[in-house]
């Protein structure tokens, strides 16, 4: 069954059908264009990853990929539902799985696997197929290009999740990919998650009965008479704040919830990140140098990435032939393992030819700022306050997910409320 799955998702153009003992499991007509292969796709993969799914489609340097990647709320707890074909051909490759995760690293919940089923297309000449007895594994003869170029690709396509983006109800975040149900029938959109937030939690424990006073009522409500145009703003427009942590919100669909720290978080981290890549990267001479033992051949590795290294602000010289000094690192890494650190990124530059850990090194930190310096729980807002956290949202990217990786809003549509309601029942 697994095998025919691996065919139908790399031959859509095909009609296949499935027997066992005698008895259809599978009829999937060829597919023709998008939406009868994402009907092919919601059978062999589930209607939830096409509900929860970015379709894309990138050419350049004569590489075109193309497919669909789930949200990162829709993660899985097993890299069970991940399919990456090079050429028509299913492969498990080690630099395209690091280029995959390193795409995810900034809105993934750690321990959870993304889902996607992806395709890339290049000159067959340009990739080796027999480098594995069962053809699982391929070796590119530019693995630093194709690495970048995945990477960059779905990076992109991530960080165009946001709610501006999501105005249709059939792409709204975080509904239904965890299992868990409430009395209602209707899937619970963030408890089932072990989440890990900066947050006291005594912030909860003394809460006061919710009091809108009578002022802020009236500037609710004159706020959603003024915003008649709903769908002009996809997260809508505030009502009012429970407990001092959620915004409640009406869009054109119905109610949005909103985390206000988890999103005001990814808006401050992704705002520093843009002042520091305007900046630049600041470099720190160390006072006393680091020396670090190495290896031969790790040493050569490091001598020929010295430009890369100088990049990021890290300044790295060849003592011997297996001895390295330190005498410069960037400034926001100042009290890192500075060892550790050189190990790290030679041996990523050993495996894939390519290393994104001084970036994350650098985001880790900015990410720890970010958490900081955002508004915490039982703070009370503003409308205005909680409308412009709402705007700014929708002009984030990546605003889907906390740096954590939890979700910052889902959407209960009026049919769900219908539902809660008995509604025309």
């Amino acid at each position: 069954e697994d095998v025919v799955r691996r065919i139908a998702l790399s031959r859509f153009n095909v009609d296949i059908r499935l027997a066992h003992n005698q008895r259809p499991l599978w009829h999937l007509p060829a597919a023709a264009n998008r939406t009868q292969r994402e009907q092919r796709l919601a059978k062999l993969c589930g209607q939830p990853f096409i509900e929860h799914s970015l379709y894309l489609e990138h050419a350049g340097a004569g590489l075109q990929l193309s497919g669909w990647i789930a949200q990162p709320t829709f993660s899985r707890s097993q890299a069970d539902l991940q399919y990456f074909f090079v050429n028509g051909r299913m492969v498990r490759d080690k630099l395209i799985a690091h280029a995959v995760r390193q795409a995810y690293q900034d809105v993934l919940f750690h321990g959870r696997h993304p889902a996607f089923v992806l395709f890339l297309e290049l000159d067959p000449t340009a990739v080796d197929v027999n480098v594995h007895p069962a053809k699982h594994e391929v070796r590119f003869r530019e693995s630093r290009l194709i690495h970048d170029f995945l990477y960059r690709s779905l990076h992109e396509a991530l960080a165009r999740d946001r709610p501006a983006a999501a105005a249709a109800p059939a792409a709204v975040a975080a509904i239904g990919q965890y299992p868990a149900t409430s009395l209602s029938g209707m899937p619970l959109r963030q408890s089932p998650m072990p989440l890990r937030v900066n947050e006291e939690l005594t912030a909860y424990a003394a809460l006061h009965p919710p009091a809108l006073q009578a002022a802020s009522r009236v500037e609710a409500i004159a706020a959603v008479a003024e915003a008649s145009d709903a769908a002009s703003a996809p997260l809508g427009y505030a009502l009012a704040q429970l407990h001092g942590v959620y915004i409640l919100a009406q869009n054109a669909q119905g109610l949005v919830l909103v985390d206000m720290h988890a999103a005001h978080e990814r808006i401050t981290y992704e705002g520093l990140k843009r002042s520091y890549e305007n900046d630049g990267i600041r470099a720190q001479p160390l006072l006393v140098p680091v020396t670090v033992a190495v290896s031969e051949r790790e040493a050569d590795v490091a001598e020929a990435a010295a430009a890369l290294f100088a990049e990021f602000g890290l300044e790295v010289d060849r003592l011997g032939p297996e001895r390295l000094v330190v005498r410069q690192v960037p400034a926001l890494l100042r009290q890192a393992d500075v060892q550790a650190l050189i190990r790290d990124l030679l041996s990523d530059l050993m495996e894939h030819g390519v290393t994104t850990r001084l970036r994350e090194a650098h985001n880790a930190v900015l990410s720890s700022m970010a958490c900081h310096g955002s508004v915490r729980a039982n703070r009370q807002l503003s409308i205005a306050e909680m409308n412009a956290l709402l705007r700014d949202m929708e002009r984030t990217e990546r605003s889907g997910q906390c740096n954590h990786g939890r979700p910052t809003w889902v959407q209960l549509r009026m049919d769900e409320l219908d539902r809660l309601f008995l509604r025309g029942q």
